[in-house]
C-alpha cells in the first residue's frame, strides 16, 4: 500500500513534504514569481517527480516560459487558458486555450505569453534520458546532457532566445532574478 504524502503549510502555501500520493489545489500551493517569466505554482513538492516532470506556467503577454531550448526526452503543453505563442524548429505558432504542443525528443522549441490577459501553460515531460537535478548544479537537470538551450532569431525577437549555445542554466537565465516564494494571486489561474 501507497502512503499518503503529508502536506506541509509553508507561509506561502501548501507543499508535499514527503513521498506518496498526494491531493493539491493549485490555488493552495506555494508559487513561485519568476520575474519576466510568469509565476508557477510548485506542485511537485520538496523534490522533483523521479519520471514525469510537470509544470504549470501563467504567464502575461511576452513572457517566456523558458529560453528557446531543447531536451533528451519528450515535452508536451497544453494551453488551459489565453493566448500564447510557440517559437519551435525556428517557426512561429500562434497558439489558443486547447492547443496541444507535442515536442519529441530534440525538437527546440519555447512558449511566450501573448494576447490581452495572462495564459495558463500546462506542461508535462519525461524524464527517462536525463536524471533530475538542481539549477544550482548549473544546468537545467543537474547533468550536461539532458538538452542545449539553442540560438534563434524568432526565439531572440520575442526575449525568449540566447546570443550563445550552453548547457548551463545560470547563463542561459542570467538576465532575469531568482525566482521568490510567494502565495497564490487572485486571479492568476481563471475558472475554466
Amino acid at each position: 500500500m501507497i502512503p499518503e504524502a503529508r502536506l506541509e503549510r509553508t507561509e506561502h502555501g501548501l507543499m508535499a513534504a514527503g513521498e506518496g500520493w498526494f491531493v493539491l489545489n493549485a490555488r493552495e500551493a506555494r508559487w513561485f514569481k519568476r520575474e519576466g517569466r510568469g509565476v508557477v505554482p510548485g506542485l511537485q513538492g520538496k523534490g522533483d517527480f523521479p519520471k514525469l516532470g510537470i509544470g504549470l506556467y501563467v504567464l502575461r503577454p511576452g513572457e517566456p516560459m523558458a529560453m528557446y531550448h531543447w531536451e533528451t526526452d519528450q515535452e508536451d503543453f497544453l494551453v488551459l487558458s489565453g493566448d500564447a505563442l510557440l517559437v519551435i524548429e525556428g517557426e512561429e505558432r500562434p497558439l489558443r486555450q486547447w492547443d496541444l504542443v507535442h515536442c519529441p525528443a530534440g525538437t527546440k522549441h519555447v512558449i511566450v505569453g501573448a494576447g490581452d490577459v495572462r495564459c495558463v501553460v500546462f506542461a508535462v515531460g519525461a524524464l527517462e534520458n536525463h536524471t533530475v537535478g538542481s539549477r544550482v548544479e548549473g544546468t537545467l537537470r543537474g547533468r550536461e546532457d539532458w538538452g542545449a538551450y539553442t540560438v534563434d532569431e524568432a526565439a531572440l525577437r520575442h526575449c525568449a532566445g540566447i546570443e550563445e549555445e550552453t548547457t548551463a542554466a545560470g547563463s542561459a537565465y542570467a538576465r532575469f532574478p531568482e525566482p521568490e516564494l510567494t502565495r497564490y494571486g487572485v486571479g492568476w489561474l481563471p475558472s475554466i
